[in-house]
């Protein structure tokens, strides 16, 4: 049975958890214990995937990182690579610090079914992410779900895109080739990361015993 997305965003925390705390951390094996109530060894995946990290700022919800890698990445090694990446390497923001935990939710969306198409519009908002190449040369990427958490028309959507990518110009005036895909996401908060963690530790004791 594959693993649930559920867990690998509970390893996703962990990374970060106890890169930034230097706790002892909890096997993909004992999260997958506690999620998903299987004592199935895991078994070896390959997906390209994005990890975000978001915090509660003033009760609203604010990006906090995100980065991702479309080659095919083993997991859960991938996971823990970007985990961190995100948390610590994205361009647009500080590194995550160990006071911002508590405040922190976590996605892992491991994306599938790319398909190019012809037509700028042909794909449809909260059902794909879309990828951009624009004049043979520059991408830029919106995950499955941001076109609809942004109210964005698809319009909106290609205009933002485009300027991602670091473009101004009206994105009709450009050379845009689109490729839409899928993605299969699953969010934690701390506070559930936290209730897992403790649930796998418990487990790691009452096994040693």
């Amino acid at each position: 049975m594959p693993t649930s997305v559920k867990t690998y965003v509970a390893f996703a925390f962990d990374t970060l958890y106890t890169s930034l705390t230097k706790d002892a951390p909890i096997s993909l094996y004992k999260l997958r214990q506690v999620v998903e109530g299987t004592k199935e060894k895991p078994k070896i995946e390959h997906f390209p995937l994005f990890v975000t990290w978001n915090i509660l700022h003033y009760g609203r919800r604010e990006l906090r990182g995100c980065i991702g890698n479309f080659s095919n990445l083993k997991l859960p090694d991938g996971v823990k690579q970007y985990a961190v990446i995100a948390a610590m390497e994205d361009p647009r923001f500080d590194p995550i610090r160990v006071d911002e935990l508590s405040k922190l939710s976590c996605s892992v969306t491991l994306l599938k079914n790319f398909e190019k198409v012809k037509d700028i519009y042909d794909w449809e908002i909260g059902k794909h992410g879309i990828r951009i190449l624009i004049n043979g040369r520059s991408t830029a990427t919106f995950l499955p779900d941001v076109a609809s958490e942004q109210n964005w028309t698809k319009q909106q959507t290609l205009q933002a895109l485009v300027e991602k990518a670091g473009f101004y110009e009206n994105y009709q005036d450009l050379d845009i080739q689109l490729t839409r895909y899928q993605g299969i996401k699953d969010t934690l908060t701390y506070k559930d990361y936290i209730s897992i963690r403790e649930k796998a530790q418990k487990l790691e004791v009452e096994e040693s015993n």
